[in-house]
């Protein structure tokens, strides 16, 4: 995409009954294919912030946010292997539903800390889960 602007984007933490969060495996999509990330994406034009998790956690696991909670922001500037800026905005969502991947993700795991190393993670997601859990302890 290359652009002068940073892009801004949402990320969902999304845990289960035991505290594990959710991880989804990349596929047919431009970049990071068959890495992991949390569920996310872009904010539209016009959109807010909270309205492109709602959207973008309903796409890519057809599940429904029924709580939607501001974490944290994290920057992530241009690199060699991400050459995007992006400004991503993560939250804690609460949902509810039957998990269905969409045709961006041909996987999904429910990860704890301890596994965090075992998955190749992109878009800085790791750093931001290391973050999470950390701060859940305080």
């Amino acid at each position: 995409m290359n652009q002068n602007h940073p892009i801004p984007a949402v990320r969902a933490v999304i845990e289960d009954k035991e505290g594990n969060v959710l991880l989804l495996r990349r596929d047919s999509t431009d970049s990071s294919e068959g890495e992991w990330c949390l569920p996310g994406g872009k904010i539209d034009f016009g959109q807010t912030a909270e309205e492109a998790m709602i959207r973008e956690v309903k796409e890519e696991t057809d599940l429904v946010c029924e709580e939607v909670d501001f974490l944290f922001y994290q920057d992530n500037p241009p690199t060699p292997q991400l050459p995007d800026h992006f400004i991503t905005l993560y939250f804690r969502c609460r949902v509810k539903g039957r998990l269905k991947l969409n045709r961006e993700s041909s996987d999904f795991a429910w990860i704890s800390l301890q596994e965090l190393k075992q998955y190749r993670i992109t878009f800085r997601n790791d750093l931001a889960l290391i973050r999470y859990w950390s701060e859940q302890k305080n």
